[in-house]
């Protein structure tokens, strides 16, 4: 089982309606802490990071996003020049952290920026560099890459401080985080011209697999895979959307199959409208 940690921070100019900075802390995807700029504290989102934190660490967090905060308003303004803007909605986004495979023992860790929706920069963390596809970013490269000590802080975050905080979020959450929980699969349809929907619900952890098979074959065609989404009570949802006429329907065998912590789910425990 591959754990994760990551942190997303979000920048937007320009916008009344939502606050100018935003960070979310997520352990295996599901978010633990959470802070904006309206709040100006880091605050809670599970039971056991509440149970297990005192004031110490949540006036440190607190302090950590105030800093990037004000970053962050920096970034976009920097950007905006880059790109030559001098108004509107701009977003800029960071996302950081690392996984850890309790098998193996395998770390790995990640750094992606963002702006507008579009890849920025990002660390390739193999080679200890930046790399960037936009000259925008071109400055950014040149200047991370050249400073080995900000490279090797990076590195040491990601593969050691990351991880450490990573199993002891995992400890904190065991009950919760550790656990399985097998999803409840629907097929779902308007009515017999619609698209047919295979939905996943209630699942834990968040890997799962919905594939279609037409007549006992694996059936890949006018198929479209849905995103993962959490639900509020840290379970995950998925679905997969057949396309298919009424008449191909009635004519062949067409059946969904939901693979989730090595149990398979077919059409005897599907349940249909």
């Amino acid at each position: 089982v591959t754990h994760s940690m990551k942190y997303i921070l979000t920048g937007v100019s320009e916008v009344d309606s939502f606050p100018e900075y935003t960070a979310v802390g997520m352990v295996d995807g599901i978010p633990f802490v959470y802070f904006d700029s309206n709040i100006k504290r880091m605050i809670p989102k599970t039971e056991w990071i509440k149970e297990n934190e005192g004031t110490d660490y949540w006036d440190r967090e607190s302090q950590r996003e105030s800093g990037w905060m004000s970053t962050f308003k920096n970034n976009i303004q920097i950007a905006m020049q880059r790109f030559n803007q001098t108004a509107g909605v701009h977003v800029f986004q960071k996302m950081y952290g690392c996984t850890w495979d309790e098998e193996t023992g395998d770390v790995d860790g990640f750094d992606d920026f963002g702006y507008d929706g579009e890849d920025f920069i990002t660390l390739d963390l193999k080679n200890l560099r930046y790399i960037t596809t936009k000259q925008e970013a071109l400055i950014t490269q040149a200047n991370w890459n050249k400073n080995k000590a900000f490279l090797e802080g990076k590195k040491q975050y990601r593969t050691q401080i990351c991880i450490e905080w990573l199993k002891k979020y995992l400890q904190y959450g065991e009950r919760t985080l550790k656990r399985q929980v097998s999803p409840q699969v629907s097929l779902l349809q308007k009515d017999s011209s619609s698209p047919v929907t295979c939905h996943a619900t209630g699942l834990y952890p968040s890997g799962v697999t919905i594939s279609w098979m037409k007549d006992g074959q694996d059936h890949h065609e006018d198929v479209e895979l849905g995103e993962l989404v959490p639900n509020e009570d840290g379970t995950f949802q998925k679905s997969s959307t057949l396309r298919v006429t009424p008449d191909e329907w009635k004519k062949n065998q067409y059946s969904c199959v939901v693979e989730h912590q090595g149990e398979t789910k077919g059409e005897k425990e599907i349940r249909t409208n």
